[in-house]
C-alpha cells in the first residue's frame, strides 16, 4: 500500500498532510505532519495541485479556504470535530449587538460557516499573542471555553465573553487522574494541552499546543513525561525522543474521528480523489479574512 501511495502521489501530483492526532502509521506516510496552525501554513506553500488531508473536516475546509485553486481531498469523509460545531451564528450576532467593540476570536477548530462571522482565527499556539495584539477590549472567544479561560488568564487586561464549547478528548482528562499519574511516575513532568480544564492545567509543569508539547519534551533534560493530549502525539514524541518515556493520563485520550483515518483510506482518497472539499465561493471568501488575519498577525 505504501508503494501504491508513493506511485499515485506522483501520478496525481498530490501531497499528504497529516495532523499529529492521526494514527502513527498514517503520520509515517505523510509528507507533512503538524498541528492545525502548521498545516494551515503549509497548505499555502505546497506546489502540488492536490492536497490529501489526514485530519478532521474543519482542517480540510481551512486548506480549501486558503487555496481555492487546489483540490483538497479528505482521507475520510466522516472524520469531523464535534467542537467545531459548538458555536452559533445567532449567538455571535447577539454578542455583537451587546458589545459594540467586540472582536470575535474564532479558534481554528471551527466550521467554515462560523469563521465567516468571525474577526480573526487563532490556534492554541498563537491565541495569546493574537488576542494581546487586537485593539479590542471585549473578546468573544469561540468555540472552546477551556482554551478561552486559559487565554483570558494570560491577557487579564481584556474582557472575555465565553462560549459553551469543549473538546471531549481533553475534557475527559481529569485532575484526579493527573494526580494518580504523578504518584505513579514521580520523576515525570506533566505536559498538557490548553483545551484541558482549569484544574488540570493547574497541575501541569507545561501547557502548550501539540507542537509546543513535542518541542518542550524534546528540548527538556527530563526523561519521563505525563502527556495530557490526544495519544496520536506519542508517535512523534517517541520518534524524536527514543530514549525518553511518555505516559498518558488515562487510556481514553483518543479522538475516534482522527482514528478513522488509515493507510487504506489515504490510498482510496488518492485513487478516487474523493471526498473533495467543496465550498460556496461566498462562504470561502468571508471565511478567508479571519484566517488570513491570523497568518498575518502570527508573523
Amino acid at each position: 500500500m505504501k508503494d501504491q501511495i508513493t506511485k499515485l502521489k506522483k501520478e496525481k501530483n498530490a501531497v499528504i498532510l497529516a495532523h499529529y492526532y492521526v494514527d502513527g502509521t498514517v503520520q509515517e506516510i505523510a509528507d507533512y505532519v503538524g498541528d492545525s496552525y502548521y498545516l494551515a501554513e503549509v497548505a499555502t506553500k505546497v506546489q502540488e495541485s492536490t492536497i490529501i488531508f489526514c485530519g478532521v473536516s474543519f482542517m480540510g475546509e481551512s486548506a480549501k479556504i486558503l487555496n481555492p485553486g487546489k483540490r483538497v481531498v479528505m482521507a475520510d469523509q466522516y472524520a469531523d470535530c464535534p467542537m467545531a460545531h459548538m458555536a452559533a451564528i445567532d449567538k455571535i450576532h447577539e454578542v455583537r449587538a451587546q458589545y459594540k467593540d467586540v472582536a470575535v476570536v474564532c479558534y481554528v477548530n471551527s466550521t467554515a460557516e462560523i469563521k465567516t462571522a468571525s474577526d480573526v482565527c487563532v490556534t492554541s499556539s498563537n491565541a495569546v499573542n493574537i488576542v494581546k495584539n487586537l485593539p479590542n477590549h471585549d473578546i468573544y472567544f469561540i468555540p472552546d471555553e477551556n482554551l478561552a479561560h486559559h487565554v483570558a488568564g494570560k491577557v487579564p487586561e481584556k474582557h472575555f465573553i465565553f462560549n459553551d464549547g469543549f473538546c471531549h478528548v481533553h475534557k475527559s482528562i481529569e485532575a484526579s487522574e493527573v494526580k494518580k499519574a504523578k504518584e505513579a511516575y514521580t520523576n515525570a513532568l506533566v505536559l498538557v494541552h490548553p483545551e484541558c480544564t482549569k484544574d488540570v492545567l493547574e497541575l501541569a509543569d507545561y501547557i502548550g499546543s501539540t507542537s509546543q508539547i513535542i518541542e518542550y519534551a524534546t528540548k527538556s533534560d527530563a526523561k519521563e513525561f505525563i502527556i495530557g493530549t490526544e495519544m496520536g502525539i506519542f508517535y512523534e514524541l517517541l520518534l524524536k525522543n527514543p530514549d525518553k518515556k511518555f505516559y498518558p493520563v488515562n487510556p481514553k485520550q483518543i479522538c475516534p474521528n482522527m482514528k478513522r483515518i488509515s493507510i487504506e483510506s489515504v490510498l482510496n482518497a488518492l485513487k478516487t480523489l474523493l471526498p473533495e472539499v467543496v465550498l460556496d465561493e461566498e462562504v470561502r471568501i468571508k471565511a478567508y479574512e479571519p484566517l488570513k488575519r491570523m497568518l498575518d498577525l502570527a508573523k
